[in-house]
């Protein structure tokens, strides 16, 4: 079988779109009997990407994806992301090959280290967790190419008992935050995913670290609202930012004139709520993608000015079908 890379030769067959792509996150704790009318909400309404996530007690990323990729047509569906040390490397190759040959081009895998408080509760967090991360997507992007998979210090595997194979290969993506992973990126993944909040300064300064020297994704996720009453849409968004306090997220604020202050501000709260009710507007402003329709789209364009492939909105609050129709007047 001769695979090609993220593209078909078929004209029936949709090409992973590239450029200045808008995409929507599929809520984590949508009710059940919402996610896929969400989904194909998203498809009419013109998203170009959904993306699901994959977080500890609530639905697995590959089932989500599975199944709103059977309930819509067009859309790309990214899954953001499966942690390396929860599956395998042969069978995270299996389910993404599987959903690569029944949806050709409309599937991209991301795959990470997964959150490290989650990961240790569950005794799988690595000695190393950069060479185990390093050594599921070798293997991954190796087994989705039909190519032969190194043997390494976490995954030892046969390439030859892979047949089942794409003829259109998804792109594999790490999403990632240090200085080191995102390096890593840069030399072995098709892409970069960032999580939520990527402002410019965060978005150039991770791509300084990618250093990718051929095409590679960046996709970025932010907390979204809109609203004609700009304050509004500030409050609305408001809970979503209320972990951006806590020392995993440091890098995402780089660069950020107010970066001193909000760290000195979530010391002086007793909570991650507290801190997000204390928060300035002006610091929800620029760390999010809240505010009027024209607001917003000026918002997005300086994420893809700054490298962005792919802004993906996350609606919050109760309502968000109705959140979603809104969050499509930004496009």
């Amino acid at each position: 079988m001769t695979t090609t890379d993220h593209l078909s030769t078929d004209p029936d067959v949709p090409s992973a779109p590239t450029g200045r792509r808008i995409g929507v996150m599929l809520p984590r704790d949508l009710p059940p009997h919402e996610v896929l009318h969400f989904a194909r909400q998203a498809d009419a309404l013109g998203f170009h990407e959904l993306w699901v996530i994959e977080d500890l007690g609530f639905r697995g990323g590959v089932a989500q994806a599975a199944a709103v990729l059977a309930a819509t047509s067009r859309l790309t569906v990214g899954i953001g992301i499966a942690p390396a040390a929860a599956r395998h490397a042969a069978f995270a190759a299996m389910e993404i090959a599987t959903l690569g040959q029944l949806f050709p081009g409309r599937i991209i895998a991301g795959l990470g280290h997964g959150m490290p408080a989650w990961m240790r509760s569950l005794g799988l967090w690595p000695a190393s967790p950069l060479t185990l991360l390093e050594e599921t997507a070798t293997a991954v992007r190796s087994v989705l190419r039909g190519e032969a998979v190194p043997q390494g210090r976490y995954v030892t595997l046969e390439h030859e008992e892979f047949t089942e194979l794409p003829d259109v290969v998804p792109p594999v993506l790490l999403g990632v935050r240090g200085p080191r992973s995102l390096a890593l990126s840069g030399r072995i993944a098709d892409g970069t995913l960032l999580a939520e909040p990527a402002p410019p300064t965060y978005i150039r300064a991770a791509r300084s670290h990618i250093s990718a020297t051929g095409p590679h994704q960046l996709i970025t996720y932010d907390v979204a609202a809109v609203s004609n009453d700009s304050g509004q849409a500030l409050e609305a968004v408001r809970p979503g930012l209320a972990y951006i306090g806590e020392p995993d997220w440091a890098p995402h604020l780089v660069d950020l004139d107010f970066a001193d202050d909000l760290a000195a501000l979530r010391a002086r709260c007793d909570s991650p709520h507290e801190f997000a009710r204390q928060l300035p507007l002006t610091w929800v402003d620029a760390l999010s993608l809240a505010g009027t329709p024209e607001g917003i789209r000026a918002k997005i364009a300086a994420r893809h000015d700054a490298g962005a492939t792919s802004v993906v909105l996350t609606p919050v609050g109760e309502n968000r079908l109705s959140q979603l129709e809104q969050l499509a007047q930004v496009q």
